[in-house]
């Protein structure tokens, strides 16, 4: 009986992962035509990306109370309880990824008809390109239970960071131009910073693909920085475990 649960327990997560992979895969294909669609200015495009958000929120809704029925029923441990952690992680990640895209598209509807600076179109095409490569990275990560390519993921969105920073100096200097309205310009931004945060979602995935794997995450660091000057703000003549040293005075 215990065997026939524990195999259930694992066709249960085994469906979860499933559905995660076929909601990074909706968020990805909606990522991929996104670009396409702002910088063609192609309407039919965006109003589809931000109706099937709703797709996105349901099926989202569906894994998270998958996952809260499998740690409320199983109560799972170690490596498994990690694993359903990480889903409940990952599927927040990934829906609010999937809201930025239907936000760039809610941007690319408010400027229908603007013409894009050749460099603003340039780096559109940039970020779009380097956000969709580090997402779906993170996602292969996840597939793949991959930690050695989710922990690259960090480094690697240095250049989407950089690009973005490139992209909000020229978004000033074609508005100082007069080639950029004020109300384009603004729109403009949003959109990369809608971009830039698609890009922090990706290595927040990242990070959690290598806690799944190996338990580890990068708040352990400054938790442990905090554990020892906690110590050393106790005094000299304490232990490491905040008690004074076997025959301390």
């Amino acid at each position: 009986m215990a065997v026939e649960i524990r195999k259930g327990f694992h066709q249960a997560l085994d469906d979860v992962g499933h559905d995660i992979m076929r909601l990074a895969g909706m968020v990805t294909e909606a990522l991929g035509k996104a670009t396409e669609a702002l910088l063609g200015g192609n309407l039919r495009v965006a109003e589809e990306i931000i109706a099937n958000d709703d797709v996105l929120d349901a099926l989202t809704l569906d894994i998270e109370e998958r996952c809260y029925q499998l740690l409320t029923l199983q109560q799972p441990m170690a490596r498994d309880l990690r694993e359903v952690v990480t889903a409940l992680r990952l599927v927040a990640e990934i829906e609010r990824s999937g809201d930025l895209v239907a936000n760039i598209m809610k941007a690319a509807r408010r400027m229908y008809g603007t013409e894009f600076d050749p460099r603003l179109r340039g780096l559109i095409e940039r970020l779009g390109e380097q956000v969709h490569r580090l997402f779906c990275m993170a996602i292969d990560a996840y597939a793949e239970r991959d930690d050695s390519l989710a922990a690259a993921i960090d480094d690697m969105d240095d250049v989407i960071d950089d690009l973005h920073v490139q992209y909000i100096q020229a978004i000033f200097e074609t508005h100082g131009q007069g080639a950029t309205a004020l109300q384009s310009s603004v729109q403009l931004a949003m959109v990369g910073r809608f971009y830039e945060r698609i890009g922090d979602h990706a290595v927040n995935i990242g990070e959690r693909v290598v806690y799944m794997v190996t338990g580890w995450l990068p708040e352990h660091v400054g938790a442990a920085r905090h554990a020892v000057r906690s110590v050393e703000d106790l005094g000299p003549d304490l232990g490491a475990d905040g008690r004074p040293p076997p025959g301390g005075g």
